[in-house]
């Protein structure tokens, strides 16, 4: 027998089955719309039509819109999280000159965090000055890719293939640059390219700690 009901709400059949995918297809609904009509633009009740559940259920697996924003932001920012760590645990990976070592670096993190051109808008636009607590968790995520940036930035130093001193002013203004070309990315996929914006990025990364980049820049949008 199907564990089945019919919502009051909506009027559709609902399953058990169909109640275990609620959350799935809310993230769908919070990408596609987020991503087409603007954070601002779309309601709790566009949300559940086009994810085809009951209002009930937005309210189950999230306290509020900003709550989906953030797990959609996290999803992309995870994506981005681990191709970054297989690059690092790459066989040669600890060879490598600074210059290399960012431009692999960079290049794991663009394909993570841009393979889906809508999640990458929602997360590198939509969820830009939404609000103090979508902030913070931004700024968590921040914190983290400074930490290790940092500690990237000193191995260069030790390795003598940056410039000395402090460097954490330096990687605090990469990781806003890091941000904005993404925005600019996301706004614009089919011109800022990934392969532009990991040499983009690995080449304004040596810049600021004092290693100009070797490798020649490409044209804009290729």
């Amino acid at each position: 027998m199907v564990n089945a009901v019919v919502s009051r709400g909506t009027g559709m059949t609902e399953s058990a089955e169909d109640r275990a995918q609620w959350r799935g297809r809310l993230l769908r609904a919070g990408r596609d719309l987020f991503a087409a009509y603007g954070y601002a633009h779309t309601t709790v009740e566009q949300l559940c039509a086009e994810a085809r559940v009951p209002i009930r259920a937005f309210h189950q697996h999230f306290t509020s819109r900003e709550a989906l924003l953030i797990a959609l932001y996290d999803e992309v920012a995870t994506s981005g999280l681990r191709a970054s760590e297989e690059a690092m645990l790459s066989d040669d990976m600890e060879e490598c000159a600074t210059e290399e070592r960012f431009r692999r670096l960079f290049a794991a993190y663009v394909r993570g965090v841009t393979a889906d051109p809508r999640a990458a808008r929602v997360a590198f636009v939509e969820a830009l000055g939404v609000s103090r607590t979508v902030d913070d968790h931004l700024a968590m995520w921040r914190t983290m890719w400074s930490e290790f940036l940092t500690c990237e930035a000193e191995r260069a130093a030790e390795r003598g293939e940056v410039g000395d001193g402090d460097q954490r002013v330096a990687v605090t203004v990469m990781t806003h640059s890091v941000e904005e070309l993404l925005a600019h990315h996301a706004r614009r996929p089919r011109q800022v390219t990934p392969d532009w914006l990991t040499e983009e990025l690995t080449r304004l990364s040596l810049t600021m700690l004092g290693s100009p980049c070797t490798a020649p820049a490409l044209p804009y949008g290729e």
